[in-house]
């Protein structure tokens, strides 16, 4: 993870979040964290500042604290401090797009792959998978739901969380905080 910076990088312009179309993040990533959190795929806002969740409301932060994974609510810029905290961000697809449904399953099923090669260099405990609809697709496990599933990732358990995306209004806030606080008390301290 690159070096920690002091606030938010310059907003991208339409032109910028357009080009980042394809690009790809880098992991936030180290060895025995407590969570891997693993999305679908860096959208283009994200992938043109160079962050996980980069754009302004996500909830995947709040989310994250609320549910007690961390003692304040952190910045997409703040990849050191998230590793400290013995978490992590990687994704099924390292293709940004603008939204999800423009993977493929192809490319969601080849992700399973990469993640197992990460869950098995880095050994966190859980896999936490942000999606039910990725999970039953690239897992071949069409009707799973949210929690913990039979599944193993190297060492690691794997966790079903809904998608943090705005767009899943199935899930507000406190729905969101709510599931992610069930793998916060089963991760422990």
């Amino acid at each position: 993870m690159e070096a920690e910076r002091a606030g938010p990088a310059r907003r991208p312009t339409r032109q910028e979040v357009a080009a980042a179309v394809g690009r790809g993040l880098p992991d936030v990533i180290g060895p025995g964290l407590r969570v891997l959190f693993c999305g679908f795929n860096p959208g283009l806002y994200s992938a043109a500042v160079g962050e996980p969740f980069a754009r302004r409301g996500s909830r995947f932060w709040p989310a994250l604290h609320g549910a007690g994974f961390t003692d304040r609510e952190l910045h997409s810029w703040e990849g050191d401090e998230l590793l400290r905290q013995g978490l992590g961000i990687t994704s099924l697809s390292n293709r940004a797009t603008a939204r999800a449904a423009e993977l493929t399953s192809a490319e969601l099923v080849a992700g399973v792959t990469g993640l197992a090669v990460k869950a098995e260099r880095y050994r966190p405990g859980w896999v936490a998978i942000l999606g039910v609809t990725a999970y039953r697709i690239a897992f071949a496990r069409p009707t799973a739901g949210l929690g913990p599933q039979p599944d193993r990732l190297g060492p690691a358990r794997v966790w079903v969380l809904p998608n943090p995306s705005g767009l899943n209004a199935h899930f507000p806030l406190p729905a969101l905080t709510a599931e992610f606080a069930k793998l916060r008390r089963e991760t422990g301290p």
